[in-house]
């Protein structure tokens, strides 16, 4: 039986990739800084940081030890990420900064909230009065120990960014809440100094937006804590001991300490806790989790077995194959992971933006004090500082650098659930932009395991001898075609001869030697390569092909003897997928190396817009790459080598997950099943994601561009309102609140063939 998952899983990159979790980025300006650390560090080939999950994803020859202190040296912490105790340590981390989060909002609120109701009612002293300058002290020097209480990492992270001459969101809530204070404070111990008009405290402001962007920071990171689900659930499924079998006993140990070549046993209802292949005994697997699969497969001797899956009845013993990071589940896991860090092209723009957004902000709130103190109506001191510290509050940046990476964090989470492994953001983007699907036949829309149905032999043959032929230089190919010819000879129990000198001649056939005689078996155009003389047989050739039966010639010692003729079934659900794809507005074609006549059969069955057959392996990609030069957005869909050049030069690359190594190695996009509804699926996700991401861009873009100018004051000449900072505080940290939400929503997509 074929493998269940294809040996590049365990081959995916010589370099070394280290996950490390990062914390103290507050903003998208932080990202860069992170990423610039861990870039200028010797050895390191790729950088990707992930705002949404706090992490980084770093591709070298750098150790973790010179990582960590890279990050540590820009002003940031981080510690390395790995494996199911790591996940949890970082779960509980997160919880804790999340319960951190909620008091520090609480002492902020304390003191906040009484003062903006006592100032709205009246109840708080004058300035000016006898015991009214004591209590505004005591009121500034709460004010400071929740500044440096609630805020202080704020004001750390502002110090950080000024030493490395950049501004963050740090900068921003720090420049607010600091200039709210010094200026209250300036006016309970200098009054002189400041306007009779401006002398107004605002204590209050300071501890409310701490207070709310406090509130909104713990409510993001829960939120963020479901779009992450994927990965924990993933690791979740490896159990955490297994049965080994040593020195004739069944003991339990941890997973960790299972070696290789152990035997493990596994009992009906449990887990198979690492990759291996079954020497006894027999089972029904329920493989959900790998293929999106719900129905239970049954598994035999010498069949895999990937951990992760759940034995659903029957108890058998296997062999260890695969442990630890090299298992299945642990190479999805780092899949998944990958493609959750990487970024398209949209999540680049976003960063490039932010680059330049908070400086802009800060020249931004600087014009504003100074249009106000110097052309507004009095207190124009008051004026001016309210303007400029609700400019710095509004415009923190979170919900535009959370905008993509939440994003793609939930679409390539989602795809997992369904058995789709999305290799990086680009192409998560790229395939919700495809207009074209071209379909390989064999192994694709077929089931890719083709039957013998039919023996023609020239005179001086039988049907024994042609088979019999056939299957001996049919032996040495790995080809679908191939297999079912050395099946329907060993079923008949033929002597199958060894053969020397074997050559494949991809899109055309195999050729051997066999005592002295040249074996050609393939399609026409191999014959007439040769030269051979096929007599009558290509007039059945024909008939047996409109049957949508595959032909294939045989030649011995340069004459024709007969034609074996396989049939490969269409997948049971290939045409309804067909379908799917073309009510969502795609093209869908074929592409085969199989001659005319058979596939066309298979087209009309499945009932694809064009098929185009008899193309070698390089005119299937030079077919893709027509397509493209004539303006689609090109898919291509396949599973065998002679795929491969095409998935290559396709926009978007989707490999059959039981299909060869070099195909998924060449794809953008895996399918552990082998349904054509994989691709389906995949599409309509990656056009899901997309389109939340630009609906989170607008989000964040319009509030911004909005919020800037009626927090500066625009609004004032023509109604005499101005934006309140605690408003704007309580604003910006709901819209980063919003972002997250939206795109959890994403997790609600159901493929319509789950029910």
């Amino acid at each position: 039986m074929p493998s269940i998952i294809p040996d590049c899983l365990f081959t995916m990159s010589d370099r070394s990739v280290i996950h490390l979790s990062v914390s103290g980025m507050s903003c998208a300006g932080c990202v860069s800084s992170v990423e610039e650390a861990l870039g200028s560090v010797a050895g390191v080939d790729q950088v990707s940081v992930n705002f949404a999950e706090h992490t980084a994803q770093v591709t070298g020859e750098a150790t973790a030890t010179v990582l960590i202190q890279a990050v540590a040296d820009a002003g940031y912490e981080a510690a390395e990420l790995g494996g199911v105790q790591a996940e949890e340590e970082q779960e509980a981390t997160e919880f804790t900064l999340y319960r951190n989060l909620l008091r520090k909002a609480a002492v902020a609120a304390s003191l906040g909230l009484p003062l903006m109701v006592g100032g709205w009612f009246g109840w708080l002293p004058e300035l000016q009065a006898g015991e009214g300058g004591w209590f505004w002290l005591m009121t500034g020097i709460l004010t400071l120990g929740v500044l440096i209480y609630s805020g202080g990492h704020f004001f750390t992270g502002a110090w950080r960014s000024l030493l490395r001459h950049k501004a963050s969101m740090d900068t921003l809530i720090a420049l607010g809440t600091g200039s709210a204070w010094l200026f209250s404070m300036t006016v309970v111990l200098f009054p002189q100094s400041v306007p009779v008009l401006s002398r107004h405290a605002y204590f209050e402001a300071a501890a409310v937006i701490l207070a709310l962007i406090s509130l909104g920071g713990a409510l993001e990171m829960r939120a963020r804590g479901r779009t992450s689900a994927t990965i924990r659930r993933l690791v979740g499924l490896q159990p955490k001991t297994a049965r080994v079998v040593r020195d004739g006993r069944e003991v339990d140990i941890p997973v960790g300490e299972v070696g290789l070549d152990e035997t493990v046993r596994v009992r009906p209802g449990e887990k198979i806790p690492v990759d291996g292949t079954i020497v006894e005994g027999q089972s029904s697997i329920d493989e959900s989790m790998l293929t999106g699969e719900p129905i239970p497969v049954a598994r035999y001797v010498g069949d895999e077995v990937v951990g992760g899956t759940i034995n659903r009845s029957g108890s058998f013993l296997f062999r260890t194959r695969h442990i630890g990071k090299d298992t299945v589940l642990a190479r999805i896991i780092e899949m998944v992971r990958q493609a959750q860090n990487s970024k398209p092209a949209i999540g680049r723009l976003v960063d490039r933006v932010s680059a330049v957004f908070v400086p802009s902000v800060l020249v931004i709130s600087v014009l504003t004090f100074l249009a106000w103190f110097n052309f507004g109506p009095d207190p124009r001191v008051s004026y001016a500082l309210v303007t400029a510290i609700t400019v710095l509050v509004i415009a923190c940046p979170c919900a535009l650098g959370l905008a993509t990476p939440i994003s793609i964090m939930v679409g390539v989470g989602k795809a997992a659930e369904y058995g789709i492994l999305i290799r990086n953001g680009e192409a998560l983007q790229r395939a919700g932009q495809l207009t074209m699907v071209v379909l390989d036949k064999t192994g694709t829309v077929t089931e890719g395991h083709p039957l013998v149905t039919k023996i023609v032999a020239l005179p001086g043959w039988d049907e024994s001898g042609v088979l019999r032929m056939a299957a001996s230089v049919e032996a040495g190919s790995e080809h679908p075609l191939a297999e079912a010819v050395v099946n329907a000879a060993n079923k008949r129990n033929l002597e199958i001869p060894a053969v020397s000198d074997f050559q494949a001649r991809p899109g055309s056939g195999v050729l051997a030697n066999l005592d002295g005689r040249q074996i050609l078996f393939g399609n026409r155009r191999l014959m007439e390569d040769y030269g051979i003389d096929l007599q009558g047989l290509p007039e059945q050739a024909t008939r047996l092909a409109a049957e949508a039966h595959t032909p294939m010639y045989l030649a011995v010692g340069g004459e024709a003897a007969g034609i074996v003729a396989v049939s490969d079934p269409v997948k049971a659900d290939s045409g309804a997928a067909v379908r799917r794809m073309q009510e969502s507005g795609l093209k869908v074609m074929m592409v085969t190396g199989d001659d005319e006549l058979t596939a066309r059969a298979v087209a009309a069955e499945v009932a694809v817009d064009e098929v185009f057959a008899g193309v070698m392996p390089a005119g299937k990609a030079d077919k893709i790459a027509e397509l493209q030069q004539r303006g689609w957005v090109v898919a291509m869909v396949g599973d065998g080598i002679n795929d491969a050049p095409a998935l290559a030069r396709a926009d978007v690359g989707f490999a059959i997950g039981t299909g060869t190594d070099v195909a998924i190695e060449s794809a953008d996009v895996a399918l552990m099943g082998d349904s054509l509804d994989g691709v389906a699926d995949a599409i309509a996700i990656s056009r899901a994601t997309v389109r939340n991401i630009w609906q989170n861009l607008f989000g964040a873009f319009i509030y911004n561009s909005l919020g800037i100018p009626v927090a500066a004051g625009v609004l004032y000449p023509l109604t005499g309102v101005l934006l309140n900072p605690m408003i704007a505080g309580a604003a910006m940290a709901l819209s980063s609140v919003t972002v997250v939400s939206n795109a959890n929503r994403l997790r609600s997509y159901r493929s319509p063939e789950s029910g």
